[in-house]
């Protein structure tokens, strides 16, 4: 469990025009999402399916730790950089991962405006607010390691409903595509990879303490 909010509070606060920004961003996102959330109704499309992509998820809890990250801008946390941190890899892997496996790959209904909105501007922005507002403190192994829990039980997720359903979000992820469950385990070891070395690169960053 995290400690609680008023135990590691600091006075620390984002600048007007940061907080400006995220709050474009989550406008920008929700909006995206939501129009390709429309089309897929409209279309008949499962709605389980459609919340079953990691970039929809991603994308999502992206807008709600921006949005967090604006109530609380007059007193940072380490509790919220955690979440912030975990939506910074979560992110990166996202447009890393379009761009080396899913740029070429046929994208049905999705939106071309809605593409880039998701797999590449909200990943660097993402990104970017985390470097431009550090953390008030190092996260610990136990936080950082909180951001490889979310993509091993998506996994788990995918492959037992795919299983069951016969329906995969990602081609790389579908045993039939890629010669067997062999072929899924060696694309999730290079994606896990991803977050092991997206999360490290991110954790070097100094704290906002060491940068003052």
């Amino acid at each position: 469990m995290l400690r609680n909010e008023k135990a590691d509070a600091h006075p620390a606060q984002s600048s007007p025009m940061l907080s400006l920004a995220r709050a474009a961003l989550v406008a920008l996102v929700l909006t995206a999402v939501g129009q390709q959330f429309l089309l897929h109704i409209v279309a008949s499309y499962s709605k389980v399916n459609f919340f079953s992509y990691f970039t929809n998820l991603s994308n999502l809890f992206a807008a709600l730790v921006l949005l967090m990250s604006i109530v609380h801008r007059s007193r940072r946390s380490a509790s919220l950089d955690t979440w912030r941190f975990i939506s910074s890899v979560n992110m990166a892997v996202v447009g890393i991962t379009f761009v080396a496996l899913l740029r070429d790959v046929d994208l049905g209904d999705l939106r071309p405006w809605v593409n880039v909105v998701c797999h590449y501007v909200m990943p660097v922005a993402v990104v970017a607010d985390w470097f431009l507002e550090p953390p008030v403190e190092r996260l610990g192994t136990r936080r950082a390691a909180m951001a490889l829990l979310f993509p091993a039980l998506y996994f788990l997720y995918v492959m037992v409903r795919g299983q069951n359903t016969g329906w995969y979000p990602y081609p790389f992820l579908n045993p039939a595509n890629v010669g067997g469950y062999a072929g899924v385990a060696m694309y999730f070891a290079g994606i896990f990879v991803t977050f092991l070395v997206v999360g490290g690169v991110l954790l070097l960053i100094p704290t906002r303490r060491t940068t003052r």
